[in-house]
């Protein structure tokens, strides 16, 4: 088979298993994520199933949907409310990462100080993928969804330069014992770290505010959605390009594009967009966790146990000293978070994609390279199943996933409505069909009319004292209502009963209608 239908079939058969899984867990109330990575381990084992992850593969096309699409969905005054304890947690706490990790591996498993440092920093970024989805599943605290979000999109990119200084430093043979030469290499890696996170930010914001500018003058789902793609993947390009970080470009474009773009968007154009974007981070989450899964060889894990055991250790202290100490500083300063939202900082520090693309990253000719991608496989493997299955347990336990009762009473008040609607049509059609006799249907017709005015009418009088329910419920009608409004005149389009610009023309009313009723 040709190389390229041979990746397609891959890709597709990807995706189906992903389907699949995606059905089940809703059922079984599994994490999503955990349950791609074990049925990523269990299909290791089939010889016809083979991916080669490669660094580039995730950095260059999975990170950006996925930086991207969470950047978009951030709140600027949400971020800026909680940007001190997200900026000590991604610059002083990644270095912090880096140092501790570093330390201990090289200490006690006997590395060079410099491959300690390397594996500190390759491993520094969280990726709590599976912990923000367990989050929109349950109302968790805002503030608390935000640090964890934005923490992980800022200490991606501040890893990733990180990682890279550090890296130089270990291939020039840098670090040697001299006082001087480490300080020229210090003062030397501070500046190289200041030009290339801050020329990133900067590149990405100026891309995401020329991008809104351009989307705020046009009236095109299509190609206000397509720009937007450009955006994402044109930062990340254009700042390797420019020797500046691109993880940290696809931040600050999807930040800025996320906050103005849509005040300038119809209703149409929103919609669309946020469904593509949503429907494409759920493909790249889904293949990333799978092919993590897939990457994974079982007997290395096994052979490698203790150094796995010793990083994984690493990790965890790190990520103790880094949380605890830097709460102590926020209270500090006046700014202290709760002490649960410490603990849940603590357990979500998960690690994931970015840290396998720098691990693959490493040089063949760099000393132990081996040693140390079977060891961040082995800690993204065990965090991942152990933390991100025990995640909702301790939300619950520090009492921060609270249950929606408005939400829970609403549905099981219409539940009961439609449950009776369905048992009056279920018995008019056995009346029509004459199986039921027609005095069986009066009485019983009379009794389930009854049921359902006074299930209505409690419905009715619960929503009266729910004002931001009925809100949300409104809200909810009206993107129905939209979307009911787009299939129909899509089908039209297609059929040829309307052309493209009475199509353009039709969409554009139904807009104007939807933005005169907010």
């Amino acid at each position: 088979m040709d190389p390229f239908l041979r990746t397609e079939a891959l890709v597709i058969l990807l995706l189906l298993i992903a389907s699949l899984v995606a059905i089940v867990v809703g059922r079984l109330r599994v994490p999503y994520t955990v349950a791609l990575v074990v049925v990523g381990l269990l299909i290791t084992y089939q010889e016809h199933i083979r991916v080669q992850l490669t660094p580039g593969l995730i950095l260059a096309v999975f990170v950006p949907a996925l930086v991207f699409e969470a950047a978009f969905h951030i709140q600027l005054g949400q971020l800026r409310a909680n940007l001190l304890p997200i900026l000590l947690l991604a610059i002083p706490g990644v270095f912090l990462t880096t140092v501790i990790v570093g330390a201990i591996v090289a200490c006690v498993l006997q590395l060079p100080w410099s491959t300690g440092f390397v594996f500190g920093a390759l491993i520094s970024a969280t990726d709590p993928v599976s912990v923000v989805a367990l989050f929109r599943t349950l109302r968790v605290p805002r503030q608390l969804e935000t640090i964890v979000e934005g923490e992980s999109l800022a200490n991606d990119g501040t890893a990733i330069v990180v990682f890279h200084l550090v890296l130089a430093v270990a291939l020039s043979g840098a670090g040697g014992e001299a006082a001087g030469g480490a300080t020229l290499d210090l003062l030397g890696a501070a500046l190289d770290f200041v030009r290339l996170s801050a020329g990133g930010l900067a590149l990405g914001l100026g891309l995401g505010w020329l991008t809104a500018q351009v989307i705020s003058r046009l009236d095109d789902y299509l190609i206000e959605t397509t720009l937007t793609i450009a955006l994402a993947f044109g930062a990340y390009v254009l700042a390797e390009r420019a020797q500046v970080s691109g993880v940290l470009a696809v931040v600050g474009a999807g930040l800025v594009n996320g906050n103005i773009s849509p005040k300038g968007m119809s209703p149409t154009t929103q919609v669309v967009l946020f469904n593509f974007w949503h429907c494409l981070a759920f493909i790249a989450n889904s293949l990333v966790f799978l092919l993590i899964g897939l990457e994974v060889n079982l007997p290395q894990i096994g052979e490698s146990l203790g150094p796995i055991a010793v990083a994984l250790l690493a990790v965890l202290v790190s990520r103790g000293v880094v949380v605890y100490g830097l709460g102590w500083l926020l209270k500090f300063c006046g700014r202290s978070l709760p002490r649960g939202y410490e603990h849940v900082l603590f357990w979500g520090g998960l690690r994931g994609a970015i840290s396998l693309a720098l691990a693959l990253s490493l040089p063949a000719g760099f000393a132990d390279r081996d040693l140390l991608r079977v060891m961040a496989l082995g800690v993204v493997l065990f965090l991942i199943l152990g933390q991100g299955t025990t995640m909702h347990w301790l939300l619950r336990r520090l009492g921060l996933a609270v249950r929606d009762e408005a939400r829970q009473e609403h549905q099981r008040l219409l539940g009961r409505v439609l449950a009776v609607r369905a048992a009056r049509r279920r018995l008019q059609e056995l009346r029509r069909e004459a199986s039921v006799p027609e005095a069986t249907w009066e009485q019983e017709r009379t009794e389930l009319d009854k049921q359902i005015r006074e299930h209505l009418e409690a419905l009715q009088s619960f929503l009266l004292g729910q004002p931001a329910l009925r809100a949300q419920l409104l809200d909810d009608a009206r993107r129905e209502m939209l979307r009911a409004q787009q299939a129909l005149l899509g089908s039209l389009l297609h059929e040829g009963t309307v052309g493209e610009e009475v199509h353009n023309q039709l969409m554009r009313e139904i807009d104007r209608r939807t933005e005169d009723h907010p």
